[in-house]
């Protein structure tokens, strides 16, 4: 695994950097997207194959989106929304959604198996463990239940990685000036993807988990992935 950089193993650093950005949390993730990052979202869910009211677990849920499409596709779910960072977790419960907590992806207060399915909206990329955290979600996942994660990651062909990094540096910068007066906000996710995995290794490191059934749609010339993968 690759060296998981300073930023990411500390987690009062990342309470202190998401408790600033969090309100303008939503806005951010639609900005870069270009607006398709709820088209990303809903795909992952409608694909998921849910039962009947599903209990799921949306983590690191930001303000709850994908805690608000299962409850649009599965009348009667019962969403768990968690995150690290408690202004997050405010802001999903103003949103509506009760059953938001603070918690850590290393060690969920949850039982084996509490939950059918486990959302991740650009999460995997920051936790400090990657495989613990992977480890995690299965435990709490029971047998049949599936894992969708939506994140970015660096395109495979050279010349567009170059590209994409630099958008997201640039990107990053004026966004994080115009809207904190701190350029450096929102730079986190470039810095972030130089140590992550790839949409090929996640696939792999799933499989490697004890995850059957793992699929990957790439998306922005392969800027941005979404895993579905079964827990056997």
């Amino acid at each position: 695994m690759p060296a998981v950089p300073i930023e990411k193993q500390s987690p009062h650093r990342m309470r202190e950097m998401f408790g600033i950005i969090a309100p303008r949390y939503d806005l951010i993730t639609r900005l870069f997207s270009y607006g398709m990052d709820m088209g990303w979202k809903r795909l992952g869910v409608s694909r998921a194959c849910l039962p009947a009211q599903p209990v799921v677990l949306d983590l690191a849920c930001g303000t709850g989106d994908f805690s608000h499409l299962v409850r649009a596709q599965c009348p009667g779910a019962l969403p768990v929304a968690v995150d690290l960072t408690l202004h997050m977790v405010k802001l999903a419960r103003q949103s509506g959604l009760d059953a938001a907590v603070c918690a850590d992806a290393m060690r969920l207060p949850f039982a084996d198996g509490a939950f059918d399915a486990v959302f991740v909206g650009y999460g995997l990329r920051n936790f400090p463990d990657l495989e613990n955290a992977l480890r995690e979600i299965r435990r709490v996942t029971r047998p049949g239940g599936v894992l969708v994660s939506l994140d970015f990651f660096l395109p495979g062909n050279p010349i567009l990685r170059s590209i994409y990094l630099g958008y997201l540096y640039a990107q990053g910068a004026c966004w994080g000036l115009l809207l904190h007066g701190r350029p450096s906000v929102y730079t986190y996710i470039p810095k972030s993807l130089r140590t992550f995995v790839s949409v090929e290794e996640l696939s792999r490191l799933l499989e490697g988990r004890g995850y059957r059934q793992v699929e990957a749609r790439r998306f922005i010339f392969g800027g941005i992935g979404v895993h579905w993968a079964t827990s056997a």
